[in-house]
């Protein structure tokens, strides 16, 4: 090991580091290059979602009408003309 004496230090240095300011603009940098996450539900999901959401009160209803027609009592006279209306109005 050779020590050359005090001329061999590369001068004066600054106090204040010179780096300070450097890692906040690394940081901003690297947050504005950083890839962004993101979720897309396809339609078949959206209508799986809905399907699932149904209420109570829409599954009681659909349990009436059940019980109406396993006795007999939903098709009247008044709901056919209605459905046969719509569907003539479709075909139409």
């Amino acid at each position: 090991m050779h020590i050359y004496g005090p001329s061999s230090v590369h001068g004066p240095h600054s106090i204040a580091p010179s780096q300070a300011s450097r890692p906040a603009r690394a940081a901003e940098v690297t947050e504005s290059v950083r890839p962004r996450d993101e979720v897309e539900i396809s339609q078949m999901g959206q209508l799986l979602e809905s399907l699932s959401n149904v209420s109570e009160m829409r599954f009681e209803r659909i349990q009436q009408i059940r019980t109406q027609i396993a006795n007999g009592t939903y098709d009247t006279e008044a709901r056919l003309n209605v459905a046969l209306d719509r569907l003539l109005d479709e075909i139409a």
